[in-house]
């Protein structure tokens, strides 16, 4: 059964249904992705395969994609290959083209028969846990380098709305084994010491948290109030409140 039979079926469900039009796209190009899935075997479809079915879907090229979302050919390119991510903006745009959620479009675990696949940014999935795994939520907006993301193994991507400008920031749930992580991200964490501010990351390796900033490691053993105290003090040295250090452990 092909996935236009899908949308046909769907469009006279929802005609007699009474339904707007755009519920009825959402909709309908809901069930293309869900029916991959089950083509698929109920495992997990990354970004990048959703981006392609719903281009295909829509009967769109890559350059006319890149047109749309007034982006090279090559970027387009890119994000169906699984080797970049769209910037927040440019996700925005695809579901407005493609008439999908963002739940759709960013979920991974949009999935049937309980079947979890990790999401990655590349061909660097891990499977199974160790125990010096990094763990965390790195927002894509604080980073310089994007080329850091290789590090990671992405297991969710949500869009959270900051109520200022950028309007929305892109969070990045991640776990990482590379063992010389933290130094890796702290060369790419965005910084301007002249206005006193500095993006962070935090994440933790077992019972050990990391706080992360430009060239900066802090840590503190998960239940030692000293070491955590000292932390605080040096994170309002670099312009943090109080407020950003209620950080979960």
């Amino acid at each position: 059964m092909q996935s236009s039979a899908h949308r046909a079926a769907a469009k006279i469900f929802i005609r007699n249904c009474g339904l707007t039009k755009r519920t009825l796209m959402l909709v309908v190009n809901s069930i293309v992705i869900l029916y991959n899935i089950i083509r698929k075997g109920g495992v997990a479809v990354k970004l990048s395969e959703k981006i392609i079915e719903l281009r295909k879907a829509n009967g769109m090229t890559q350059e006319e994609l890149a047109t749309i979302c007034n982006v090279s050919r090559q970027s387009i390119s890119k994000w169906e290959a699984d080797i970049a991510l769209p910037e927040t903006e440019k996700l925005l745009i695809l579901g407005d083209i493609f008439r999908v959620s963002m739940d759709i479009l960013l979920k991974e675990e949009l999935m049937l028969n309980a079947a979890k696949a990790v999401h990655s940014c590349g061909s660097n999935a891990i499977h199974k846990r160790k125990p010096e795994l990094y763990e965390g939520i790195l927002i894509k907006e604080s980073i310089a380098d994007d080329g850091i993301i290789d590090y990671l193994n992405i297991h969710k991507i949500e869009l959270w709305n900051t109520g200022g400008k950028p309007k929305y920031w892109t969070a990045l749930f991640f776990t990482s084994d590379r063992k010389d992580f933290p130094e890796q991200i702290s060369k790419v964490m965005l910084s301007d010491h002249d206005k006193n501010e500095n993006w962070f990351v935090d994440f933790k390796a077992g019972n050990e948290k990391y706080i992360v900033f430009r060239n900066r490691i802090l840590k503190y053993q998960i239940g030692n109030q000293t070491e955590k105290e000292y932390v605080c003090n040096e994170c309002r040295k670099l312009g943090i409140s109080n407020e950003q250090m209620n950080w979960p452990e």
